[in-house]
């Protein structure tokens, strides 16, 4: 028989804890507490979950340095849903930046929670499960100068210095470079870097490729590597060689 699935919650708030446990281990997973980080680090110590469910504002430690930090050290196989009282774009665009996988504002209904975890994890199931298919079996696009490593997650600059990505900046990068000088839908990126369809009024996508063009040295106004379809979504216009 197969292991549950376990699931971290780190909230501070005791009762919505027990709520959730009561309801989440009703629905087939194995779920501990955290009242705040210290509580999750000796948690992870002991097991690493499949998912964490981090509140964003907690006692000493705030959400988003957890969910960095989290993400520094798990980078594949952790799921990560954001929970918050906020509702405002900037901490949805910046919780993903960081590397959570979704979000969900309080109040919230239970089964919508379950329905984002189910969506969640199994997406991660399909990452760790499947392999992308590269050109010729090789893993490094060159493009501009710069050099991306698909399978060490690395960027190295036209001057040969290491660029650090976040997880989804990585991703989206990914998906580009297999498909450049093709137009990518925001629909169809958001389906292969979150596992998701891309919801209306969602600048989360605009901020991170604003600040991957920062990292990549493009003129804002006149950007020459990441092109924005106006309405449509986005393009690759360098010419990418596997090697």
């Amino acid at each position: 028989m197969n292991k549950p699935e376990s699931i971290l919650v780190v909230d501070d708030d005791q009762r919505l804890g027990d709520l959730l446990k009561r309801y989440l281990s009703m629905e087939g997973y194995r779920v501990n507490l955290a009242l705040d980080g210290k509580q999750m680090r000796r948690h992870i110590e002991q097991e690493i979950p499949d998912l964490i469910i981090l509140d964003l504002m907690l006692p000493g430690e705030d959400g988003l340095l957890l969910a960095k930090e989290l993400r520094m050290h798990h980078d594949q196989g952790l799921g990560i849903i954001i929970l918050t009282g906020k509702s405002e774009t900037v901490d949805k665009v910046v919780g993903l930046e960081v590397g959570a996988d979704d979000y969900i504002s309080k109040p919230f209904d239970n089964r919508e929670l379950l329905a984002r975890i189910r969506s969640v994890l199994r997406r991660l199931k399909i990452d760790q499960n499947d392999t992308p298919s590269l050109p010729d079996d090789k893993s490094v696009a060159r493009f501009a100068g710069w050099s991306l490593d698909l399978v060490a997650h690395e960027l190295i600059s036209p001057a040969g210095e290491t660029v650090h990505l976040t997880s989804y900046e990585f991703k989206f990068l990914s998906v580009m470079v297999q498909n450049n000088n093709r137009l990518m839908s925001r629909d169809k990126i958001f389906e292969l870097i979150a596992g998701r369809q891309w919801r209306p009024y969602d600048r989360s996508l605009d901020v991170l490729v604003a600040k991957l063009r920062k990292k990549l040295g493009s003129d804002p106004a006149s950007p020459v590597v990441i092109k924005t379809i106006r309405g449509e979504g986005y393009k690759l216009m360098a010419t990418v060689d596997f090697e």
